[in-house]
């Protein structure tokens, strides 16, 4: 019959390092997890300031549009003026229709984004029909550029219910 080999008593030693190595193995991990996290909440927190910053943007250069147009529409303001207003707006409103190909969004925000964009979008369309109203007295083109601004707020309420939605089910 064979002997058998006398165990080796366990050294406490060896099971204290083993411990603390997967000890400090897990504190890594929760680190890790935690600062990938963080990165998400602080990229998903980038987006959203810089996206408020676009919409104030477009809010208050749409603002200052109507008050000219409301002063043309008036006769405070000569066509040509109301036409030079016009082009400078445009180009302003391009200026912001472009930053919003600059966001980077969290995945859940890209289709927000997306409707965002197009309301904008939508609306620099709204606007250059406006102009070709100003520039002939064309009441179709009014009509048509209405019938698109109407189109634009469609599509950024449909964002900001997108966005709110999303915003909500990502702090739960």
């Amino acid at each position: 019959m064979k002997k058998k080999k006398p165990q080796a008593a366990p050294n406490p030693k060896r099971n204290l390092q083993i411990a603390i190595v997967g000890g400090v193995a897990i504190i890594v991990a929760v680190i890790l997890i935690n600062y990938n996290l963080d990165q998400a909440n602080l990229s998903g927190q980038r987006f959203g300031n810089s996206l408020a910053s676009i919409q104030s943007d477009l809010g208050n250069e749409t603002a200052s549009f109507d008050a000219n147009l409301t002063m043309y529409e008036k006769g405070q303001i000569t066509k040509d003026q109301m036409l030079n207003i016009t082009d400078a707006h445009l180009s302003r409103m391009q200026d912001i229709l472009t930053r919003y190909d600059s966001l980077n969004p969290p995945e859940s925000f890209a289709p927000s984004l997306q409707l965002f964009r197009l309301s904008t979008q939508t609306q620099l369309e709204s606007d250059n029909l406006l102009k070709q109203w100003i520039q002939t007295g064309d009441n179709s083109t009014r009509v048509k550029s209405d019938q698109l601004l109407q189109q634009s707020f469609q599509y950024e309420l449909n964002a900001l219910q997108n966005y709110n939605s999303e915003k909500a089910s990502n702090s739960q």
